[in-house]
C-alpha cells in the first residue's frame, strides 16, 4: 500500500472504531463480535504508529462517552483498560518493557511477581463506601465521567450495601451474567417476541442500565471485585494493602465476592501454565472470560511503573486465541474437490485465528459469494472454530476499496477435464465439472482414497502418491495394492523402514468396512455420515450397487439428491470396473447387526468446540459405535449437542431450541 493508501484506511478505520465503540460501550449493542472488534483495533493502532509516529486519541480512548439517560458522574480515581498480549512472546516484551523502566528509575533489587486472574467478559462498576455504608455505584464511561447506576447495582447480591467494618472505600469490579441466566433471559425474551441479547456481557450492560431497579433485580447479575483504587481505614483494624494479591483478601474480609481462581504466580512462566489450564478449562466456568488479566502484585512497584494514556504499564490483558479476525481478501480462486465440484476459495492477508495462521478461507458457492458481496480488495470478518474449516462471516463495507467489482464465476476452470468447462449442478448452489478426466482430478481422488477419513493408508501421503503417478507406478486406486517395498525404494525420500511401514500399511487396507469403501471411491454427494446409513441398509456393495433412485432415497438420512449420485456413479461403466478391480484386492466385512441397546441409540447428536482429551472425530466414531448418528448442524431433530471450548454458534443455536448440551464428562458418562 502507498502512504496515501495507508492514510486513507487509517481514517476510515479511526471512524469505524469509534462507531463500533460506542456501539458496545454506550448502546450495548454490539454489530461484530469483541475479537472483530480488537481485530480492527490493533489495525489501527499499528497504522497510526506507522503513519502518524504515535496512537492517537481514539485508539488510546478508554470505553465510550457516558449516557445522558443518567447522571454523570466524574470519578476520583481515572478508570482505564488493559493494553492487549496474544502470544507468550508479546508477553516476554512487556516484561522486558517494565525492567527497562525499573532500571531507568535506578530502583535496586525490585522483584517482579505477578497475579492473574480471570478476564470475565461483563461490564466495569466502580462502588463507593464512606463508613462502610454504600454511597454510589458508576460505570466507567470514558475512564474520567461515567453513569450514575447506584439504584441498579443494590439489586445485585454480590454487591454489599454495609461492609464488616466501617471504613471508606473505593474498589472496582467486574458485573457478569452466568450463562444459566443469559439462557433464561433470552428465553424469556424470545417467547415474549422481543430481540434477543447478542451476549452475556451485553445483557448485562443493559440490565444495569435499566431505568426500573425491579427489571435489573429480575436478571440475577453477579459481580466479582478485583481492585482498591482508595482505602482509609478509620478506626478499622485493617492496614493498607501492600499488593494486589492482599486487596483481593481485604476485599472478602470487608463481604465481597471476589473470583475464587486468582493465582499468585512468581514468574510469566507460571503465568503461562495458569493461562494454558484455563484455555482448555473455560467452558466449566459460569461465566465468559476470553482470557485472563496479569498485574504485578507488589502496589509499590506498580506506582512505579504508572500508566501510559490509556492503560496501566503493571498490567495487561491476556487474551485467549481469538476465533474471528478481520483481514483483507487479495484474491478468489476457484478449487476442484476430487468430485469435481468447483468450490471458491479467498486467499487472505495472512492472519491469526484460533492459534493457527491462517491465509485461505472457503466461500463454500456462488450464492455465498453473491449473499456476501464479498469482492478482492474487501476487509472481511474471518471465523474459526476448534477444527473448523476458516470461513468468511461477513464484509467490512465501510473499509471497501472503490472500483471494486462483484466476482462472477469464469466458464472454464484449470483442473477440471476437457476443455476445463464448468456446469451448475440441477438444483443446488454449486458448479461442478463437465468431464472428470483431468489429471488434477485423478490425484485429488487418490489423495483421499489414502487419506484417514477412507482407507487410511498410514505413511502414503499426497507427496507419495505424486512420485507414484509421476514414476508409471500407479494410474488407479488399486494399483496400490499392487505395490512392493522395492517400488517405494524407488521413490525420493524412502529408505528400508519407511517403504516396509507403507508396504504394511497397504496390506493392512486391504480389510475395509462397507462404509469406508463408499466413502473411498468419491461418489458425489457421499460422505461419511451417508456412507453409513447406506451400508446400514444394504449390507453389502451387492446390493448398493443395484439399489433404485427410490430405494436409496427411502433411507432416513438420505433423499433424493444423494440417491441420484449413487445411481449415477454405479450406472458408469468405467466406474463398474474400477470397482471390480478393487475388490480383487480389498474384502469388506460384513455390517454388524445392532442389538445392544444404549443411552444414544437412535439418538442425532451434533458435536461442537475444542475437547480437551478427545478428537471430535474420535467421539463422532463413539457416537456411532453406541447406535447414535452424527450431524453437522443443529436442529430440532437434534438430542444432545457435545461442546467444547470454543463451541460458538451451535452451542447458542442448542440453547435457543432447548437442546440439551454434554460436556465432554457427561458424554463419556453415557457412552461408558
Amino acid at each position: 500500500m502507498t502512504d496515501t493508501d495507508n492514510l486513507k484506511r487509517l481514517q476510515q478505520l479511526q471512524k469505524l472504531v469509534a462507531h463500533h465503540r460506542a456501539l458496545y460501550h454506550t448502546n450495548d449493542a454490539p454489530e461484530i463480535s469483541d475479537e472483530a472488534y480488537d481485530s480492527l483495533a490493533a489495525e489501527l493502532r499499528e497504522l497510526e504508529i506507522k503513519v502518524l509516529g504515535a496512537p492517537s486519541p481514539v485508539s488510546d480512548a478508554v470505553g465510550s462517552a457516558p449516557s445522558n439517560a443518567f447522571a454523570k458522574v466524574a470519578h476520583r480515581f481515572r478508570q482505564w483498560s488493559f493494553d492487549n498480549a496474544f502470544d507468550y512472546n508479546e508477553l516476554l516484551d512487556w516484561e522486558t518493557k517494565m525492567r527497562r523502566i525499573i532500571t531507568d528509575a535506578d530502583v535496586s533489587d525490585v522483584a517482579i511477581e505477578y497475579v492473574a486472574e480471570h478476564k470475565i467478559d461483563g461490564l466495569k462498576l466502580v462502588l463507593r463506601y464512606e463508613s462502610g455504608k454504600l454511597i454510589q455505584a458508576v460505570t466507567r464511561g470514558d475512564g474520567e465521567i461515567g453513569e450514575d447506576v447506584t439504584h441498579t447495582a443494590k439489586t445485585i447480591a454480590d454487591v454489599p450495601h454495609t461492609l464488616m467494618a466501617a471504613v471508606d472505600l473505593i474498589c472496582v469490579g467486574e458485573v457478569w451474567l452466568s450463562e444459566a441466566q443469559f439462557t433464561r433471559i433470552n428465553s424469556e425474551r424470545a417467547a415474549a417476541g422481543e430481540p434477543l441479547f447478542a451476549n452475556p456481557r451485553n445483557a448485562a450492560a443493559g440490565s444495569l442500565r435499566q431505568l426500573d431497579a425491579a427489571v435489573a433485580q429480575s436478571r440475577n447479575l453477579s459481580m466479582y471485585c478485583y481492585d482498591i483504587d482508595y482505602f482509609a481505614p478509620q478506626a478499622a483494624k485493617h492496614t493498607i494493602p501492600a499488593t494486589q494479591y492482599e486487596e483481593l483478601q481485604l476485599l472478602q474480609l470487608l463481604g465481597f465476592a471476589t473470583n475464587p481462581y486468582s493465582k499468585r504466580c512468581a514468574s510469566l512462566s507460571a503465568v503461562e501454565k495458569y493461562y494454558q489450564s484455563w484455555l482448555t478449562k473455560r467452558g466449566t466456568l459460569p461465566y465468559g472470560i476470553d482470557g485472563i488479566v496479569i498485574k504485578v502484585d507488589a502496589v509499590p512497584t506498580q506506582q512505579l511503573l504508572g500508566y501510559t494514556a490509556k492503560a496501566p504499564r503493571f498490567g495487561i490483558a491476556y487474551k485467549f486465541p481469538a476465533v474471528q479476525a478481520t483481514t483483507v481478501v487479495e484474491a478468489i480462486d476457484l478449487q476442484v474437490g476430487r468430485t469435481g465440484v468447483v468450490t471458491p476459495v479467498a486467499h487472505l492477508r495472512p492472519v491469526v485465528v484460533a492459534g493457527s495462521r491462517v491465509a485461505r478461507a472457503t466461500l463454500h458457492n456462488e450464492d455465498q459469494i453473491k449473499r456476501l458481496d464479498v469482492r478482492v480488495g474487501d476487509t472481511v470478518i474471518l471465523q474459526k472454530a476448534g477444527d473448523v474449516i476458516p470461513e468468511i462471516v461477513s464484509v467490512v463495507r465501510e473499509l471497501r476499496p472503490k472500483k471494486t467489482n462483484p466476482y462472477v464465476f469464469p466458464a472454464v476452470v484449470a483442473g477440471c477435464g476437457g476443455d476445463g468447462s464448468i456446469e451448475r449442478v440441477p438444483g443446488q448452489a454449486a458448479y461442478r465439472c463437465v468431464s472428470l478426466d483431468s489429471d488434477a482430478l485423478r490425484r485429488r481422488r487418490l489423495y483421499y482414497f489414502v487419506s484417514k477419513h477412507a482407507f487410511n493408508i498410514d505413511g502414503v501421503g499426497p507427496k507419495n502418491i505424486d512420485a507414484l503417478l509421476d514414476a508409471g507406478l500407479i494410474t488407479n486406486h488399486f494399483d496400490l495394492f499392487t505395490l512392493t517395498k522395492e517400488d517405494f525404494l524407488l521413490l525420493p525420500g524412502f529408505k528400508e523402514k519407511s517403504a516396509d511401514n507403507a508396504v504394511a500399511a497397504i496390506a493392512a487396507a486391504r480389510t475395509q468396512t462397507l462404509a469406508t469403501f463408499l466413502v473411498a471411491l468419491s461418489i458425489d454427494q457421499i460422505g461419511e455420515e451417508t456412507a453409513r446409513l447406506i451400508a446400514d441398509t444394504a449390507r453389502t456393495i451387492e446390493v448398493v450397487r443395484t439399489m433404485s433412485v427410490e430405494q436409496l432415497a427411502a433411507i432416513h438420512g438420505v433423499g433424493d439428491v444423494v440417491a441420484t449420485a449413487v445411481v449415477n456413479f454405479f450406472a458408469q461403466p468405467k466406474n463398474i470396473q474400477s470397482v471390480d478391480e478393487l475388490l480383487q484386492y480389498v474384502t469388506i466385512l460384513p455390517v454388524e447387526s445392532r442389538t445392544k441397546q444404549t443411552a444414544l441409540t437412535g439418538k442425532t447428536l451434533v458435536v461442537t468446540g475444542t475437547l480437551q482429551n478427545m478428537s471430535r472425530d474420535e467421539v463422532k466414531d463413539m457416537i456411532r459405535q453406541a447406535g447414535g448418528k452424527v450431524s453437522s448442524s443443529v436442529s430440532k431433530v437434534t438430542d444432545f449437542v457435545v461442546v467444547g471450548a470454543d463451541a460458538g454458534s451451535k452451542a447458542t443455536q442448542a440453547a435457543e431450541l432447548g437442546i440439551a448440551t454434554l460436556t465432554e464428562e457427561e458424554f463419556l458418562a453415557l457412552v461408558t
